[in-house]
């Protein structure tokens, strides 16, 4: 589970062929799950990828692709890797077993099947990701604000950027500035700084509406978004969001030549479908938006393209 969904139901990818295997899972989930199905091998590698689920239940006998290589290929994929895989199946053969634990599974459930017993096994292995995500965030949290830090930032966006390349994906990043920060430190003091920030965080990570989503203090009073799969003029829409967002907080800044409350400039940087370009051109080419912004008087948002090649 991610950092900013950690109180969300945990999230389910089923992936079978048979309906009425997939309504009877469903009907067993859907209570206190949030439950997404798949009836294809290919349409399931796409819906890991998106929705990011906590969970996959994997039937073996697909009509695109064998159980065995999504499994192998899911776990190949750093942004799906962390999945936990239960394999359902009608296959009793121990060999099948053993294929699938190599191929990355955590566990295995015999059709027909006993919803108790799914039930139980979901549970465990929800846990047991719990446990290990709680420590990976350790690593990857920001302690002021809760967000991702910047390490979690760079690490992700590394990976969407290869994801985007591979895959003719568009990409975009953002970069935030909270507008005159320094003068309000100056004028409020530290305490209150810290503060804002926290609220700046609050509103961003409630405006960020897809699973795949990914705000991060950047450093400062500098925040980040990541947005996977979203061309520059969606990007553009979604950094307005935030934009006013950050405004409807009415965070006194009366030292701010932009408003009389709290405001961030917003930089957008955005990768067309085509492959090319690396972490670092996206930084840049959101940098120089985010100047842009500053530039026309701050308190608003301005893009590019990132270019494919330095």
């Amino acid at each position: 589970m991610n950092i900013d969904s950690s109180h969300a139901p945990p999230r389910l990818l089923i992936v079978d062929d048979q309906p009425v295997n997939v309504q009877a899972l469903y009907r067993s989930f859907a209570p206190d799950h949030q439950v997404f199905a798949a009836t294809r091998g290919e349409q399931a590698l796409q819906l890991a990828v998106q929705q990011r689920p906590d969970l996959i239940l994997l039937d073996l006998e697909l009509p695109d692709l064998h159980g065995l290589q999504v499994c192998a290929r899911l776990k190949a994929q750093e942004l799906t890797r962390d999945i936990p895989i239960i394999i359902v199946t009608a296959h009793g053969d121990d060999a099948i077993e053993t294929q699938g634990l190599e191929a990355g599974a955590v566990d295995f459930i015999h059709k027909p099947i006993n919803p108790a017993v799914v039930r139980a096994r979901v549970k465990t292995h929800l846990t047991l990701k719990r446990q290990s995500d709680l420590l990976r965030q350790l690593a990857f949290v920001d302690g002021l604000t809760g967000l991702h830090n910047r390490r979690a930032l760079d690490e992700r966006l590394d990976a969407e950027m290869r994801h985007a390349a591979r895959n003719d994906k568009p990409l975009s990043v953002l970069l935030l500035d909270v507008d005159f920060f320094k003068r309000y430190n100056d004028h409020h003091g530290h305490q209150a700084g810290d503060e804002a920030l926290r609220r700046v965080a609050a509103a961003l990570r409630g405006s960020m509406l897809r699973p795949a989503d990914l705000a991060a203090r950047y450093g400062g009073e500098e925040f980040a978004c990541l947005l996977p799969e979203t061309e520059l003029d969606g990007a553009l829409l979604v950094a307005e969001r935030l934009r006013a967002a950050v405004e409807a907080l009415q965070l006194p800044h009366g030292k701010s030549d932009a408003a009389e409350c709290v405001t961030v400039s917003i930089g957008v940087a955005g990768k067309p479908g085509r492959p090319g370009g690396e972490p670092g051109h996206a930084w840049r080419a959101a940098d120089l938006a985010l100047y842009e912004a500053k530039r026309q008087g701050r308190n608003r948002v301005c893009g590019r393209p990132i270019p494919s090649q330095a």
